[in-house]
């Protein structure tokens, strides 16, 4: 893809500051509602690299597909690390910045320096069990989105067999969460309550700070017990690979991968739901086909969960688009505006059966997002068995009337409200059983007792929803 784009020069390029631009708020009613609008406007205006203002902090947005790779594959130009930052250090981002909690924690997603490469190192090598579909963690991961996802069909199902339900609350938001309790090993559902302040650092409401606290205060208890007592988890996996890791820092990996692969894989989970109830009848059939990785890899095509990523900071004075780039300067990549970049979209064939895999939606070069298998799979499975357990799945709203929240970082849907009818039991698939020659390898997942289930807060929350109707 790269190569067919071709490339030139940037002509008369701007070097005035960025300070000095006084540029237009990016977070505006109009980005929440249609934000493909506000990157055209941008591109229309600014070309592929336009200033923008983040909640009172310029920046700068990268719009076009060629300069987003030229950042996201040159770490040395181009790297990460609040470090960087020329205004931070100069004390000129403000201390109560809405964004600044979100950044601050410097886990593998925000972390440059030295010391990253070490840490990626042990990430990649704690993960693979659990991404390796021959590995017996990863046959015993999948088995356990299975049984958590007829867990909450189930709890859905409580309402009737058929009825009104909202797919996101009740299905593709908790799903992913409870996996990564799963992989970070809390025993039973004790980690339900940190689940819950997950979600409340997530949605960014008046109670996200002392859910922040609370929850690194939650992961570097269960860090310490790894520590002490090693299991079979993602934490001891990454202690092992990285034995140096310290509790604070370990809590702060715990915590990237529970954010991220929570709110990324719910998304993608909703925006797969809808592409398929909304989507013409091939959209059905190809699913049924066991393509649903291929309707995931279009649906981040158009609307991926992770619209911008995390800043980069220009190592020194740099040309990108028609503008200089001034060293320490916060450069801000958009997926979601690089895949509309005509440059891009112009190539991708719409009606392929197989949809390119040069996007952007996991990044790109070295910095590539590590759990990017992990995440699919979650994600295939969870949407795979909604449409096994359900013989009937239509939006309960027109598509274009579906609410969405956006964030400076991802973009995903606000409720999913369906209409569902559940399949008799009759024609549900059977959950694999655990044969003797393949235990414990592929035994099938022990989850929390139901007593502790019901106790749990996430459970209290979720049956709520069914009591309410909603």
């Amino acid at each position: 893809m790269e190569s067919e784009l071709g490339g030139s020069g940037a002509v008369g390029v701007d070097s005035t500051r960025l300070e000095e631009l006084s540029p237009q708020p990016l977070l505006t009613r109009d980005y929440e509602t249609r934000p493909s609008l506000v990157y055209e406007r941008l591109r229309q205006r600014h070309g592929p690299v336009a200033p923008v203002d983040l909640l009172g902090v310029p920046a700068w947005l990268v719009l076009g597909y060629r300069e987003a790779l030229q950042v996201l594959q040159d770490d040395d130009g181009w790297p990460k690390g609040l470090e960087n930052w020329r205004a931070r250090t100069d004390g000129e981002v403000p201390a109560d910045w809405p964004l600044g909690p979100s950044l601050e924690v410097n886990h593998i997603l925000i972390q440059g320096g030295p010391g990253y490469g070490q840490l990626r190192t042990a990430w990649d090598a704690a993960l693979k069990p659990f991404q390796d579909p021959a590995h017996p963690q990863a046959k015993r991961l999948k088995a356990a989105v299975t049984a958590y996802a007829d867990e909450l069909i189930t709890l859905v199902g409580q309402g009737g067999g058929t009825g009104v339900a909202d797919l996101s609350a009740q299905f593709s938001r908790p799903l992913p969460l409870m996996v990564a309790s799963h992989l970070l090993g809390f025993p039973g559902s004790q980690g339900d309550d940190a689940l819950m302040d997950m979600w409340r650092v997530l949605d960014a409401g008046p109670d996200a700070e002392p859910a922040l606290e609370r929850l690194l205060a939650t992961l570097a208890e269960l860090a310490a017990v790894k520590l002490k007592e090693p299991g079979d988890d993602f934490p001891s996996q990454l202690l092992a690979a990285h034995p140096g890791l310290s509790l604070d820092e370990l809590a702060r990996e715990l915590f990237m991968l529970l954010g991220m692969t929570s709110d990324h894989v719910g998304i993608l989970m909703s925006n797969t739901v809808v592409e398929v109830i909304s989507g013409d009848g091939g959209v059905r059939a190809s699913l049924s086909a066991g393509m649903i990785r291929e309707t995931m890899n279009r649906v981040v095509m158009r609307k991926p969960p992770l619209v911008n990523f995390v800043p980069r900071f220009a190592a020194k004075d740099t040309e990108l688009g028609n503008y200089t780039i001034r060293a320490g300067d916060p450069v801000w990549v958009s997926s979601a505006a690089a895949h509309a970049d005509p440059l891009f979209a112009d190539h991708v064939a719409p009606n392929s059966a197989i949809s390119t895999r040069a996007h952007l939606s996991w990044g790109a070069g070295r910095r590539q997002c590590p759990a990017r298998e992990l995440a699919s799979t979650v994600a295939a499975v969870g949407v795979g068995r909604l449409f096994e357990r359900f013989s009937h799945l239509d939006l309960a709203l027109p598509a274009d009337q579906l609410p969405w929240r956006s964030s400076p970082f991802m973009r995903g849907l606000r409720s999913l409200p369906v209409r569902y009818e559940l399949a008799p039991v009759s024609e549900r698939p059977a959950l694999p059983k655990a044969t003797p020659e393949s235990a414990p390898e592929t035994a099938d997942p022990v989850l929390p007792d139901r007593s502790a289930r019901q106790r749990s807060s996430l459970w209290r929350y979720l049956t709520g929803l069914i009591r309410s109707g909603r």
